[in-house]
């Protein structure tokens, strides 16, 4: 068990908050399908990235509007609610969580996000980072230092929690803390994240102090320590 401090937890959504695994996964299978591409490949690099980002790398050499592509998946994608859940551990934290110390950053469109937190239950923050906002998405830090701008926190004082490499980039090029979870990828993927837990019922409020400070208590399974 460790115990950090912060003024504000800025979220990755997709799993972090959200378990879409199962969405995500088959409407880019079937995409890829359409297109005579492979699956896997695409589906191993486009955890955590916007859907433009992952189209410009695997599609184009294809005659296609990359754009009307990538706002069609989108489109299915936030209609599709079968299969998705809350993350275990996540509605309890963020329950805990006053409006000013958190932050959602997720490379979904406004939409999709929107849908799959009224899917779940979790509340939609005050500070809400989509694709839509962002004129470079993860790995480039810019969605979290808007999230860190908009709360008013400087970002060293931020802790994000991401479980995808691009999201761990982001941070870290952000000069954030990272927590990665090991919900969507195994340890040896989040190699560049501070600390590691398995889900977030391994993240428990633990005090707020004098209104601005967060302390966290943290059971990890790794032997890395925050500075």
């Amino acid at each position: 068990m460790q115990t950090l401090t912060c003024s504000a937890i800025l979220f990755d959504l997709d799993g972090v908050l959200v378990d879409s695994t199962a969405c995500v996964e088959r409407h880019w299978r079937m995409w890829a399908a359409r297109h005579g591409l492979d699956s896997e490949h695409i589906l191993s690099i486009s955890h955590g990235k916007r859907t433009i980002d992952t189209l410009r790398a695997v599609a184009s050499h294809l005659d296609l509007d990359l754009e009307a592509e990538a706002r069609r998946l989108e489109e299915e994608e936030a209609r599709d609610l079968e299969g998705i859940v809350a993350v275990p551990g996540a509605i309890a934290l963020v329950s805990a969580l006053l409006p000013n110390h958190w932050a959602i950053v997720t490379s979904a469109t406004r939409a999709m996000a929107t849908a799959r937190l009224r899917a779940t239950g979790i509340p939609i923050p005050r500070a809400f980072i989509t694709a839509e906002q962002v004129g470079q998405g993860k790995p480039h830090p810019e969605g979290y230092l808007k999230a860190a701008a908009l709360l008013g926190v400087a970002p060293p004082d931020c802790l994000v929690i991401e479980d995808a490499p691009p999201g761990i980039q982001a941070a870290r090029a952000g000069g954030i803390r990272v927590l990665g979870l090991t919900t969507t990828f195994p340890e040896e993927k989040l190699f560049e994240a501070d600390l590691l837990a398995s889900d977030l019922r391994d993240v428990h409020l633990a005090a707020l102090s004098n209104g601005n400070y967060l302390t966290l208590r943290i059971s990890t399974n790794d032997a890395k320590r925050l500075p």
